[in-house]
């Protein structure tokens, strides 16, 4: 086998920064083996995580599952790519992470997935493992993802409310709210609704449903008598996309900005600034789709 030049492999390393490099490390130093490919669905509550890559001195759910996995397979050589990357505190319903082992296949699916579960936290849980090629793509082959973020407003919540749903103090018009969730609907752009907006960053985006619905979802006897959902569909997302959506609303419920402004935020060359990113606390992957 051809051996790479170091300086050939820190740029390879450099062009996956987004990935966990110590894993990389694996595929790129040793030769070419038998690889079997996995999709596994997970759900966690992201509540005491920083997010969910991997980060030097922090606690993330891919850091947990790959520690995981490093100990129910102990001798077996492994990658894993997360399907996007959720924000600290952010939870899921369903997610989905690609699972590359090498050499070794998983022999049997249900006493795999048994083991997993058996060695993770309480708040992470893998819901199912399929086999998939070596041409899957987990980020580019992502048909479609539903976010849902839960909020309450008016008087302060129970503090068990906090994993689950953010908690607005102040009273909103939430039939503003409601009206103005409608017009985020369709193919814009949304320059506006990221953190930092790059020259080659893909700021046209097209959201195939947003709704703000009464929350019948999640209930639990500490939460308070009425809360609510904003339910927001589409094919991917920008980094805090999502809750700055949310953000402009709790915005525009306040009267801090109007249907006018949510319009124009929307446009090509706008001036209107977004500065309030909702909790992260709110928000739940509840469904990821694969073409």
């Amino acid at each position: 086998m051809v051996k790479l030049r170091r300086h050939c492999i820190e740029e390879i390393k450099q062009s996956f920064r987004n990935y966990n490099l110590e894993t990389l490390d694996l595929f790129i130093l040793t030769p070419m083996k038998k690889r079997y490919y996995y999709l596994i669905r997970v759900q966690f509550l992201g509540f005491r995580y920083s997010g969910w890559q991997k980060q030097p001195g922090q606690k993330t759910i891919e850091g947990m599952l790959f520690k995981t996995l490093k100990f129910i397979l102990p001798q077996q050589k492994f990658k894993i790519l997360g399907a996007g990357r959720t924000d600290a505190k952010v939870s899921a319903l369903n997610a989905a992470f690609q699972l590359i082992l090498e050499d070794t296949s998983i022999s049997d699916m249900s006493d795999f997935i048994k083991l997993f579960n058996e060695n993770l936290p309480s708040d992470i849980k893998v819901l199912k493992v399929d086999n998939f090629d070596k041409n899957f793509n987990i980020i580019k082959d992502s048909k479609s993802k539903e976010y849902r973020y839960f909020f309450s407003y008016g008087e302060k919540n129970h503090p068990f409310c906090a994993p689950y749903m953010a908690n607005i103090l102040e009273d909103l018009d939430i039939d503003l709210m409601i009206k103005a969730a409608a017009l985020y609907t369709g193919t814009h752009n949304f320059k506006a609704y990221t953190a930092k907006p790059g020259k080659n960053k893909q700021v046209i985006r097209t959201i195939t449903s947003c709704e703000i619905l009464e929350n019948t979802e999640i209930n639990a006897s500490f939460f308070p008598k009425r809360s609510y959902m904003l339910r927001i569909c589409g094919k991917g997302f920008m980094r805090y996309q999502v809750r700055m959506i949310m953000g402009a609303l709790v915005q525009l419920g306040k009267g801090l900005l109007t249907i006018h402004d949510i319009k124009s935020s929307l446009l090509a060359g706008t001036d209107i600034k977004i500065f309030y990113v909702a909790p992260g606390s709110g928000l739940v992957l509840h469904q990821l789709e694969f073409e």
